[in-house]
């Protein structure tokens, strides 16, 4: 029964954390994996591990949608991932010899200020006008870095990455963030695709929930290598994950604004800080 119950409670963390992740532009694993090291007491490695499985399990579910719509940009995506996945493997690898070296204190304090560095770019979230198409380089020229996607009015909206250097430096740290911590890292990715490849925000978010599960694969490898991976725990925080996520992206859609932001993501700032109290030994 007390397992029943530890199962039952964790799919319904998972449903809270997909829904807010799902409102706030933000991955479920970064209210996961907090209540994991909080309120179930899970290991750092562990609980950056059942985030990654919520991770992929969001991709699959988010991201399908956005291929059938032909949003997503999976040349851009790729070519973003030949930074991120090297960054991710390297981040898991760290998380594993920071933990073996007993610093699990130093990546709580680490996860709650990269925690608290994803809340402004989820306020600023902003569209970059497609109509002033910035100047490509010549990279992106010579890989064809570019596309179209059909907007709400039916419009087709040409578009071309631009700088792709600034980019995929952003996108390795993105991914060293998510293979370190377990969360996704999509506002990073997002940040590389707006503000350096330039690109329309709704292609950088599409592009960005196919990229997330690539990368969740690439440093949940690492960690189920080494052991640090309970079916226990990322099982039901799976399914909870995508089943919050669904909701929030099919029932509520009108709640997708400013509004929502305001009132949630002060909750994730709060797990951070928390977070950070239990890494100093404080809480």
């Amino acid at each position: 029964m007390e397992l029943l119950l530890f199962v039952l409670l964790l799919a319904l963390t998972g449903v809270g954390a997909g829904l807010v992740g799902s409102l706030t532009g933000l991955g479920g694993a970064v209210v996961v994996i907090p209540v994991l090291l909080i309120a179930f007491s899970t290991p750092f490695p562990e609980a950056a591990g059942t985030g990654l499985i919520t991770v992929l399990a969001t991709s699959a579910t988010t991201g399908s949608a956005y291929l059938r719509d032909r949003i997503t940009d999976l040349r851009i995506g790729m070519f973003l991932e030949i930074a991120t996945v090297p960054g991710a493997l390297l981040g898991a690898t760290f998380t594993i010899f920071l933990t073996h070296a007993n610093l699990d204190h130093a990546l709580l304090i680490a996860l709650g200020g990269v925690l608290i560095a994803t809340i402004p770019g989820a306020y600023r979230r902003r569209r970059i006008d497609p109509s002033v198409p910035a100047a490509p380089d010549a990279r992106s020229v010579r890989l064809g870095l570019n596309g179209s996607y059909v907007d709400e009015s039916g419009r087709s909206i040409p578009y071309q990455a631009a700088q792709t250097t600034p980019a995929l430096g952003v996108a390795f740290g993105a991914g060293l963030v998510s293979g370190m911590f377990g969360i996704g890292g999509g506002v990073f990715k997002v940040l590389s695709m707006e503000h350096y490849l330039r690109l329309p925000m709704k292609v950088a978010t599409a592009t960005s929930n196919f990229m997330i599960g690539v990368t969740g694969a690439a440093g949940a490898g690492v960690l189920l290598a080494a052991g640090y991976i309970d079916p226990l725990l990322a099982a039901p925080a799976a399914l909870g994950t995508t089943a919050g996520a669904w909701i929030g992206s099919r029932v509520f859609p009108g709640l997708r604004n400013q509004t929502v932001r305001l009132l949630f993501l002060p909750v994730i700032g709060a797990l951070a800080v928390e977070v950070i109290l239990r890494g100093v030994g404080i809480s």
